[in-house]
């Protein structure tokens, strides 16, 4: 059988890292010395908001069940409640957006790469009803370095059992975050985090893109101001609300509310 080897730009990043590897570490040892280090929302990480109507001709529809899996932003650190955290405000867009009651709940932890949610999180997560699954998963893979093709591995992994699990439900994934925006981090260590999560992502992406009730976030916009929380690394309450409505009105510019329209 002839060896797998990874499209040159993706081997490419690595090797960039390899080579500042002593620096970077250097860098990162620092960075987790002298960072603040928020902890998760308190639990429950689950919640609900009503509709009332005032959307796509949805009020009296039964509610849409949304699960968010991933790391610390499905965890919500950033945030003192988890209402403001990344699953209540996507389920406030979502209401607004088809005026339906959203029934949230996230899953996950802090640190978590692609493979954890994988061999610890997916399957109880997957239990309850499912109408609609948010993915945020990938900054942790880059920050370990990890290879573009056990990503590629761990996303596919997420996305058969999700379907496998629920056949009609749709799934999210949120694009990596843009690091080299992240003036929290020195150089060379913010240029090699972001060319190594484009690497990962153009797998995802291409993973995502044919799964046919699946769609994949596009690069976010400027990060405004107030969109980080006091460790300058993971949202703010109003970080989240910006995340959560850029990614809805994504999705709903490319059709996926035809999606839930059967839920």
């Amino acid at each position: 059988m002839t060896e797998f080897r990874p499209p040159r730009r993706l081997r490419l990043s690595r090797a960039i890292a390899a080579a500042q590897g002593p620096l970077l570490l250097a860098q990162g040892r620092r960075l987790r010395r002298e960072t603040p280090r928020l902890p998760d929302a308190p639990l429950p990480w689950e919640g609900r908001v009503d509709g009332g109507g005032s959307g796509n001709e949805g009020g009296a529809s039964r509610p849409l069940h949304l699960l968010v899996i991933g790391d610390s932003t499905a965890a919500g650190v950033g945030v003192d409640h988890a209402d403001l955290g990344l699953g209540g405000r996507l389920a406030e867009a979502l209401a607004a957006r088809t005026g339906r009651t959203v029934h949230w709940r996230a899953a996950g932890r802090n640190g978590a790469t692609a493979s954890d949610l994988v061999r610890q999180y997916l399957t109880p997560a997957l239990h309850g009803p499912t109408d609609l699954v948010f993915l945020t998963v990938g900054a942790n893979d880059a920050l370990a370095l990890r290879s573009a093709n056990a990503f590629r591995r761990d996303v596919r992994c997420i996305l058969e059992r999700t379907f496998a699990a629920h056949p009609e439900a749709a799934l999210l994934m949120s694009s990596l975050p843009a690091f080299f925006r992240f003036q929290l981090l020195p150089e060379p260590l913010r240029r090699s985090l972001y060319r190594h999560s484009q690497s990962l992502e153009r797998e995802a992406r291409q993973l995502v893109s044919a799964a046919p009730r699946a769609h994949m976030s596009p690069p976010p916009p400027p990060y405004t101001e107030g969109f980080f929380a006091s460790d300058e690394f993971h949202p703010s309450a109003i970080g989240y609300k910006d995340w959560a409505d850029f990614a809805v009105e994504d999705a709903w510019s490319v059709g996926f509310d035809r999606l839930l329209d059967d839920h």
